[in-house]
């Protein structure tokens, strides 16, 4: 519970949303069993993308598919089994899985593991290789020096291609780190902070944010973030990339 009363640091504007740990309210999902859902990003909010966080019950399970929509699943803790168009594979804590749209999808965890899962409409790019499933797992990303700043490091999860209408990237800031100017773009992002604190700049306001908070930026919402107290500080990032689809 809050400290104080009625007290929150989440907010929601028209541009941005931050939203705390302490208001996610779960909820039920087709096709998923005996986990905890919560829907913490989705078009209801003015977003063009839904962020979801699963935690796993005792036999815990999702299983569907994903029509027109592509999935990236991240796993925060535990392991999880996942069987995509009958193909089995094991991931672990840091472990992901870009799902591509018209795949049949079973996904079960030991209790207590629990997904990040970015969903939306898939946008083809025409000419472009088709998607197909796509594995991997943190540790084996290398980590760049952001604009060559070594205190700011950005790990790209998926290859930079035309052919990915959205990007996933993990970004670690060691204390004192900053984004170097206010960032205002076409891009969409969903956010969930993974380690550490700091200040976020979204539109004209600044908020200090934490592990567990999300935050939904809409298109061209200016952006800035600095790292602070006495560790890194970690954020998964999705960003929407519309770009080559409109030029």
């Amino acid at each position: 519970m809050p400290d104080l009363f009625g007290f929150t640091r989440t907010v929601v504007k028209e541009r941005y949303a931050l939203i705390t740990p302490d208001g996610f309210v779960p909820g039920n999902l087709p096709g998923w069993k005996n986990v905890t859902a919560i829907v913490n990003i989705s078009p209801a909010l003015g977003a063009t993308f839904s962020q979801l966080q699963i935690t796993f019950g005792q036999n815990g399970s999702g299983k569907g598919n994903t029509g027109t929509l592509e999935f990236f699943v991240f796993v925060l803790a535990g392991r999880c089994g996942a069987e995509l168009n009958g193909k089995k594979m094991n991931l672990t804590a840091g472990g992901f899985a870009l799902v591509p749209p018209e795949t049949d999808f079973n996904f079960g965890g030991n209790q207590g593991a629990r997904l990040l899962i970015f969903q939306k409409k898939f946008e083809p790019l025409a000419g472009a290789k088709k998607l197909s499933v796509i594995i991997g797992h943190e540790k084996d990303i290398p980590g760049n020096p952001f604009l060559g700043n070594d205190d700011a490091c950005l790990q790209v999860l998926l290859p930079d291609s035309p052919a990915f209408d959205l990007a996933v990237n993990i970004f670690t800031y060691q204390p004192g780190a900053t984004l170097p100017f206010v960032e205002t773009h076409i891009m969409e992002h969903g956010l969930l902070m993974l380690r550490g604190q700091g200040v976020y700049r979204l539109d004209a306001d600044h908020h200090p944010v934490q592990a567990g908070d999300v935050i939904w930026m809409a298109p061209y919402c200016p952006q800035w973030f600095v790292a602070m107290g006495k560790t890194p500080a970690l954020h998964l990032l999705q960003e929407c990339e519309p770009v080559a689809r409109i030029i």
